[in-house]
């Protein structure tokens, strides 16, 4: 037993017990002519985790610890896509629609791929998600009961959406659920400070936040 230095206070780390799920690093959220482009917001926000997240899969990696990744992606005929999901925003581009990177988060486009940066290599699992959340409709939550996972980790975007919303259900189900903070982004700074704080408050109501070299340090120590 280990802690990793966090807030609200230190994180009780069980090593054997712990998985790093790095949420939706798609090329359609980070890169101009993607999904998250056509909404209006500054993707270099995204891009410039990538190296942060790169150091963290690859701390797990060599800890010899499961690295889980997550896709927001739809079935081509659109089947799992309710029209409250599709019309958000009025967006110039809807999922499903042509873009400059292929149909717009439609499993196997172009544009939904996770950047090559911080790809899966072999062996890790890859979650195809409809929703926010990586727990509904998928079979994340078996695959780590199989696994005896009682601790995650999490990054990946967006920090108040996609993230938060995995850490929420995590809780839910019984999960320790840890946010790092460097390796996290939202396109708008306010919501990622606000979500870190959402996070933390009340004792830890949905779990840690802590820093990269924090977490690095004790799951390698």
């Amino acid at each position: 037993m280990a802690d990793i230095k966090a807030l609200p206070f230190a994180f009780p780390l069980k090593r054997g017990a712990l998985a790093l799920v790095v949420i939706d690093m798609q090329r359609d959220f980070a890169e101009a002519g993607g999904f998250g482009a056509s909404l209006g917001n500054d993707v270099s926000r995204v891009t410039k985790i990538v190296p942060n997240v790169k150091r963290l899969i690859e701390g797990f990696r060599a800890a010899g610890l499961p690295v889980i990744h997550t896709m927001e992606c739809h079935r081509p005929d659109l089947s799992d896509l309710p029209p409250a999901k599709r019309d958000r925003g009025n967006p110039s581009l809807k999922i499903g629609d042509a873009g400059p990177m292929g149909r717009v988060l439609i499993i196997g486009e172009p544009g939904t791929a996770i950047l090559s940066e911080v790809a899966p290599i072999d062996g890790e699992v890859v979650i195809e998600k409809p929703g926010k959340g990586a727990f509904y409709a998928t079979p994340l939550g078996d695959i780590l009961k199989a696994r005896k996972i009682e601790q995650l980790v999490f990054a990946g975007v967006t920090t108040e959406v996609c993230v938060q919303t995995t850490m929420r259900e995590a809780n839910d189900r019984g999960f320790e659920c840890l946010l790092v903070e460097e390796a996290t982004e939202s396109y708008f700074p306010q919501f990622k400070q606000a979500a870190l704080e959402m996070i933390r408050a009340q004792g830890g109501i949905v779990g840690w936040t802590a820093h990269l070299d924090d977490v690095l340090e004790a799951i390698n120590a």
